[in-house]
């Protein structure tokens, strides 16, 4: 088809190489990853976009989505949706479309995975390895097992309940925060999350971001896990007071975080880089191939109408 006949799609953030192609086979593929990027496209038709792709970290913001006034769907290469203007979505009759309970397993291993690493001090012991250090004598510090450990979790919707299911078999002591109890649900309930981090030795974040759940661990909340506690974050940034907790890793007043997000990606607290109490990962709570492939797919599906 010759492509000053093909309709626009709008992207905002990329996706596989091989969905790009499918999609260009139908669309004029306009990218417009970065903000003068975005700035530059309005100047641009912008009634040529009835679709864009998106993520969730991405999302749509609020005067891009304005001044696109054919935009009727909105196509989340992941499942958060803080970042995108519902409220003007619903109004305008825009469909916001997810990939729901593709990415949970992917994500649900990378905490599993973190926690993992942060108790057995793997990071750490990988560069002392690589930094010669073994010859001169062994690692100088033990890990902490896993097993017996009370592990509280904020969250427990589709990923807080798959990381549930992972942490089963290492014999711990599982608690949760919802907004209500779920029923029939055999975990320890707690009503506030300070409750559940007083009584846990592991706080695992896994809340949906958004104006509701920001600063849902606080300095109450810290100050309640302790300086013995361990905090995992696969949820969003903005859940945690990153502030509090960067002082609290710092002084020893928490014992350690494992961190695949953070309140302004990319752009991590200096003060966390040089702590030997933490593992950071550059939010890829989904980044296996499998599962980005199951969720472009999905997208594709949903932007040619599938």
């Amino acid at each position: 088809m010759n492509g000053a006949y093909q309709p626009a799609l709008l992207m905002l953030a990329p996706l596989l190489a091989e969905h790009e192609t499918r999609l260009a086979e139908r669309f004029v593929l306009v990218r417009a990853y970065d903000a003068d990027a975005r700035q530059a496209l309005l100047a641009e038709r912008p009634e040529r976009f009835a679709a864009l792709v998106t993520n969730g970290v991405q999302g749509v913001p609020p005067l891009l989505m304005a001044a696109l006034p054919k935009l009727s769907l909105i196509a989340v290469n992941g499942v958060g949706v803080d970042a995108i203007d519902l409220e003007q979505a619903r109004l305008r009759g825009i469909r916001v479309s997810t990939t729901d309970d593709i990415l949970t397993d992917a994500v649900a291993d990378q905490a599993v995975a973190l926690l993992l690493a942060l108790l057995r001090q793997v990071c750490l012991a990988d560069r002392f390895v690589r930094a010669g250090h073994w010859r001169q004598g062994g690692f100088p510090r033990l890990g902490t097992s896993l097993r017996g450990q009370r592990v509280g979790i904020i969250g427990l919707g589709r990923i807080g309940t798959a990381i549930a299911e992972r942490l089963r078999p290492f014999g711990v002591e599982l608690a949760y925060h919802n907004r209500r109890a779920l029923a029939g649900c055999e975990h320890t309930y707690h009503d506030d999350p300070r409750s559940l981090a007083a009584a846990s030795d592991i706080l695992l974040v896994a809340a949906a971001g958004g104006a509701g759940s920001r600063h849902l661990v606080d300095a109450q909340v810290l100050e309640a896990l302790g300086a013995e506690g361990v905090l995992v974050n696969v949820a969003r940034g903005s859940v945690v007071d990153e502030d509090e907790l960067v002082a609290r890793l710092s002084d020893g007043r928490l014992g350690g975080a494992a961190l695949d997000v953070f309140a302004d990606e990319p752009r991590v607290p200096e003060a966390l880089l040089a702590l030997d109490n933490v593992v950071l990962q550059p939010h890829l709570g989904s980044a296996t191939l499998q599962t980005r492939r199951a969720m472009a797919d999905h997208v594709v599906r949903v932007v040619l109408g599938g």
